[in-house]
């Protein structure tokens, strides 16, 4: 597999000529809805264990093993017919590309109930676990349930387990810092949230609890730990794995609502997995900027590392991107675009694709009917490429993607060439 960025002139006709790679293969491949319209800066994934190449005046076979970084005696060997010394201009060779060596990893990915057969269908093979989002926790510890019965059996079908997710989300509305405090204060309404949620549990054939609760009361901080120990306690003995979903923290004593009740040492000691929810630096109702930049999301491994095991660590990857009216104005909101909606978008526009190399970011701008500017941030098989390395680098557990409710192909297809899939059912 290698990553390709469109030039002007390009088609995929022309590409699939010069990697030796069928179009057909390269469209399926990416799920490209924009085939016979490429953009300027789009990237795709070209597939296969090789490509071909051809030779520019000057060069050795050598010199392209040190371009490429593969061993000169692989390069030799995949191109037996080929005389070294006599090497021409405009000749095509074979580029062997490494077998992959990537490590077993957890991949989670949250789901709504309303996800399309054919997407689960397409994502589980890559899936650990899906976390179906989300039962709603009432301040009496009773549950607004959700029809989850279908993506339960469809997802143990398909070898990956079913997480139950519970959240403080109030109905018809946000998360709730009120409906926590009185779950987390009132052990009365934690034996029967406990109950409740055991019931679910053994009565869908879950295989295991994630837990987001968000925008705590700061005073909350030690009764949140109390809450997961009293959970953890009653689950593990029972077989169940407990994930925590946390904020994305770069310091203890960080201040805000959303991260001040998080302490990462004490619930990294209690929770199987803590998943970190490295994106929205872009966000709805903020001003335009990379939904997950790599910068920022290092600053939170960072300091993660230093209070939970790596091995515990999930990092979180966003699976959508935002397009904002220019010049923010506080208060508006973006609308929300999938990775492939982005793509379409710049198409239409006529839009180059940018490359933000300090956020590992694509991004474009354009100006609409009414003359206003915008600026669009999404993903690619570049940004994914990027941030998928840190999984390595930190000695991650894997990453969760927020959501896997749209399906797209380039992060699917990179995420296979760097690591296997670790399954558990």
């Amino acid at each position: 597999m290698i990553i390709y960025v469109v030039r002007l002139g390009d088609s995929i006709y022309k590409i699939s000529r010069e990697y030796g790679v069928s179009a057909d293969a390269i469209i399926a491949a990416n799920g490209l809805p924009n085939a016979n319209n490429l953009v300027v800066g789009q990237a795709i994934v070209i597939p296969g264990d090789f490509f071909n190449y051809t030779v520019k005046r000057g060069e050795s076979m050598y010199s392209i093993a040190q371009y490429f970084g593969i061993p000169l005696r692989a390069l030799l060997d995949a191109n037996p017919g080929i005389n070294p010394n006599r090497l021409q201009p405009g000749q095509t060779i074979v580029i062997p590309l490494p077998p992959r060596q990537g490590r077993a990893i957890y991949v989670n990915g949250y789901v709504f109930p309303s996800v399309t057969n054919d997407v689960l269908q397409s994502t589980l093979p890559y899936l650990t676990y899906l976390s179906i989002f989300s039962y709603q926790v009432r301040a009496n510890g009773t549950l607004k349930g959700i029809d989850d019965a279908g993506p339960i059996r469809i997802s143990r079908a398909a070898g990956t387990a079913p997480l139950m997710v519970i959240t403080n989300i109030e109905e018809g509305s946000g998360f709730s810092s009120e409906i926590a405090h009185e779950i987390l204060t009132n052990n009365q309404a934690q034996d029967t949230l406990i109950g409740n949620i055991l019931g679910v549990m053994e009565g869908n054939n879950y295989y295991g609890l994630s837990i987001d609760f968000e925008y705590l009361f700061p005073e909350d901080r030690q009764n949140f730990i109390n809450f997961i120990g009293r959970v953890v306690n009653t689950l593990r003995p029972m077989g169940y794995k407990v994930m925590v979903a946390l904020a994305p923290k770069i310091s203890a004593d960080q201040k805000g609502l959303l991260y001040e009740a998080h302490d990462y040492p004490a619930i990294g000691a209690l929770a199987d997995f803590v998943i970190l929810m490295t994106y929205e630096w872009g966000y709805l109702r903020g001003p335009a900027e990379a939904v997950a930049p790599i910068n920022k999301v290092r600053q939170v491994l960072d300091y993660a590392v230093s209070e939970i095991p790596s091995e515990k660590i999930i990092m979180g990857m966003p699976n959508y991107g935002y397009d904002w009216t220019l010049p923010f104005v506080k208060g508006s909101a973006a609308r929300i675009l999938t990775n492939y909606g982005a793509v379409m978008l710049a198409q239409r526009v006529g839009a180059r694709i940018q490359y933000d190399y300090t956020a590992q970011a694509p991004y474009f701008n354009y100006y609409d009917s009414e003359r206003r500017r915008h600026e669009v941030w999404f993903d690619d098989a570049r940004s994914y490429y990027a941030r998928l390395g840190l999984v390595d680098e930190y000695g991650l557990a894997g990453v969760s993607y927020w959501t896997t409710n749209n399906y797209f192909a380039p992060n699917w297809l990179v995420l296979d060439s760097m690591y296997k899939v670790r399954k558990v059912i």
